[in-house]
């Protein structure tokens, strides 16, 4: 197995709502924000090469939406996803799997695209099987109105639509060993419903896709919880069962959002779980 980071782009949101009750005085210590309060984030997708399986975690916002929706969300520096894919040597059709996390746009936007006439929509890799599951497809495709707006049409149906889309067979528990795409999978619902993360062997360690489960190193405290999710106290006890495995278990965890800290490990202290290192993608490949 072979992992590459796919640095989709970075984008920029309102600090208030990234980390919801927690008084600016202190996550700006962290996250320090601009001066239209906003802090700097990341769309850092993951590539597994695996045998004949090349899985693509995630797609970043993409590009089909107007100029209005993304001056939204302050777009800065110069990554994109077919750039990052052909440092590595690879193209979007060479993609036999793209597993989202969850549908939210700053997730799913880049794996439709508009058609060769702009006359619609279509998948953004040809050859690939898209993941996720049933649960959160319905979640996505009837959404409730505090996720409406996160939850886009042009960046779901065309999947279906293509016969592209594909669901993970989730058991009843929330711990899925060795799924289809050969990783375990712990599915998590305190951000939105039924949010997948990759856990994986790598180099023998474990290795851990944090998602919106924990969006930068700044939101390590259990009680950091961001401002979106739709079952904050449900996230305060997932974060708790998975912080505490990571530091017993001395997991790396991959940060998708956190557009400074690639990878961190965490540890156990007086005060509770809390940062331990910091490391990039090519420290471990």
């Amino acid at each position: 197995m072979k992992i590459y980071p796919i640095e989709s782009g970075n984008f920029k949101l309102d600090g208030g709502a990234m980390f919801g009750v927690v008084p600016k005085s202190i996550w700006n210590k962290t996250n320090p924000a601009d001066a239209n309060n906003l802090i700097d984030l990341a769309a850092r997708c993951l590539l597994i090469e695996d045998g004949n399986k090349l899985i693509l975690v995630d797609t970043g916002m993409g590009n089909k939406q107007s100029e209005k929706f993304f001056g939204y969300y302050s777009l800065w520096g110069s990554h994109n996803l077919d750039k990052s894919l052909a440092h590595y040597g690879f193209h979007r059709d060479d993609i036999t799997d793209v597993f989202l996390t969850h549908l939210h746009f700053d997730h799913s936007g880049g794996a439709i695209q508009w058609n060769k006439d702009r006359t619609g929509y279509e998948p953004a890799f040809k050859n690939a099987k898209y993941w996720t599951n049933q649960n959160h497809w319905e979640w996505a495709t009837n959404p409730n109105p505090r996720e409406k707006a996160s939850f886009l049409k042009e960046n779901l149906l065309p999947m279906q639509e293509a016969g592209q889309l594909h669901f993970i067979n989730r058991k009843e528990n929330n711990y899925l060993e060795n799924s289809e795409l050969g990783f375990d999978i712990l599915f998590v619902d305190g951000h939105t419903e039924k949010q997948m993360l990759p856990i994986f062997k790598y180099k023998n360690q474990t290795l851990a896709y944090c998602a919106d489960l924990l969006a930068t190193a700044g939101h390590i405290p259990i009680p950091y919880v961001m401002g979106y999710d739709t079952r904050p106290l449900l996230t305060v006890s997932e974060k708790e069962y998975f912080l505490n495995r990571a530091a017993n278990e001395n997991w790396l965890l991959l940060l998708e959002h956190d557009a400074h800290n690639e990878i961190i490990t965490v540890q156990n202290t007086e005060k509770g779980v809390r940062l331990n290192e910091i490391l990039k993608y090519e420290d471990i490949l």
